[in-house]
Formats: C-alpha cells, structure tokens, sequence
C-alpha cells in the first residue's frame, strides 16, 4: 500500500465554507476524501488530452426513431468503429424518442472522433461523450 503523506492548504475562509457546504451535500464522510476525488478528477481530465492515451467512457444519444434511415445510419458509424464499441444500450422513451447509450474504448482521438460522429448524425437531437480513464493509473 502507498504511504499516506499530509500537507497543509491556505484557502480563503468563504471558499472553504462553500467547499464544506459542497463536500456535505455530495456526502463525503471528510476534506480529504474530497480533495482525492478532485486531484483524481484533475489527472483524469489531463489524461483525454493526450490522444493516444487509452480511455472509455459513453456515448448518450437521444433521437427520434422515426427519422428517415437514422437508425442505419447510427449502426454503419458503430460497425466502422467496431473495435471502439464495448456495448450499446438501446431503450424506447416513448412512441417516438430512443436513448441509445454507448460503451466505448480506445484512444482518447478515436472515442473523440466516433462520438463527434454519433452525435453529429442529422436527426439526434441530443448527445453528448462522458470520458474516464481505465484506472489502470490511478490508486
């Protein structure tokens, strides 16, 4: 196991309130589990810079299923990306809207460039990419 190493932070009195207040309503149990979770957040985000770094995450869509020949078109972006999609969740929102939900893994250019593609198909009327890391160097 890693040595646990303590440092000392000067903050501002009011930021350190609102830090407190945020920190209790996300429920964590004290600062320091707080301030890991953001410096995780921080290498994480540093992390989908670099391009050829390994990353997964998902891929929301939301669409009308009606749309002329949308569906076809989603699933030929999916099979040209095939080695990147770990999995697709497809669920009926009503008579005429879809989710569709996306695992994705590969580089962080290529889960970038597929997700621009997905949700760049005319007649999505909603998407967005939410990336993370593989964890593999995080502790």
């Amino acid at each position: 196991m890693n040595e646990t190493i303590r440092f000392g932070v000067s903050i501002d009195a009011s930021l350190l309130r609102q830090f407190d207040q945020l920190i209790t309503e996300k429920g964590y149990n004290n600062r320091s589990e707080a301030v890991r979770d953001l410096m995780r957040d921080a290498l994480v985000e540093r992390e989908w810079s670099h391009d050829d770094k390994e990353t997964v995450g998902t891929v929301t869509l939301v669409y009308d299923h009606h749309t002329r020949d949308l569906s076809d078109k989603l699933t030929e972006h999916q099979h040209s990306h095939h080695q990147a999609i770990v999995s697709v969740l497809h669920v009926h929102l009503d008579a005429h809207n879809c989710l569709e939900v996306a695992v994705v893994r590969g580089s962080a250019a290529e889960v970038k460039k597929l997700a621009d593609e997905l949700i760049g198909t005319k007649g999505v009327k909603h998407g967005k990419l939410v990336m993370t890391t593989t964890g593999s160097n995080l502790t």
